[in-house]
């Protein structure tokens, strides 16, 4: 297996999820979009949405079937609160989920924030060959799934191995 040696610039879009939020003090997107064209990709479109189930589908959806789109990354909507559904929203649009994000994700920001990291339904999949990662809305979050997890995983030359170089595989 060959392994690359330059990044692979993805097209990403940034998705937060919030009642409150607009772009002029979404903190958690902002930085997510920051992070992922700081690390050499592309911020294809960045969307705020409150959280409704129907409106996440509907915007993840869109993104999903646009063949332009390698990843998705959606802050917020992922604790407990009644509003809190981004996880029933978008799961069902997976074709495959990726337990080993959300238990790592979880592991890493217990050492952050001890067992309140047991409240994070944070979780990560592949819809269309596109990847989905959900995160929390705090900025702080972001900034720990990004950079301990998300960013190496989205750098062709991570070793042993990355998601972006399966890239070209996953609709086999």
């Amino acid at each position: 297996m060959s392994h690359a040696t330059d990044l692979i610039p993805l097209r990403l879009c940034v998705l937060t999820v919030s009642d409150s939020r607009t772009l002029a003090d979404d903190t958690s997107g902002a930085y997510l979009a920051d992070a992922l064209r700081d690390a050499g990709h592309v911020l294809h479109e960045r969307a705020i949405a409150p959280d409704d189930r129907y409106r996440l589908r509907a915007i993840v959806s869109t993104w999903i079937a646009d063949p332009a789109v390698d990843g998705i990354l959606v802050t917020g909507g992922t604790g407990f609160t009644g509003r809190d559904s981004t996880p029933e929203a978008l799961l069902p649009l997976l074709d495959k989920t990726m337990p080993g994000f959300g238990e790592l994700f979880r592991a890493i920001s217990f050492e952050e924030i001890g067992t309140s990291s047991l409240q994070s339904r944070a979780f990560a999949g592949l819809a269309n060959a596109t990847f989905l990662f959900a995160l929390p809305g705090s900025r702080s979050a972001c900034r720990t799934g990004w950079e301990r997890i998300i960013r190496d995983q989205l750098d062709a030359r991570t070793r042993p191995c990355n998601l972006a170089t399966l890239r070209p595989r996953l609709r086999e």
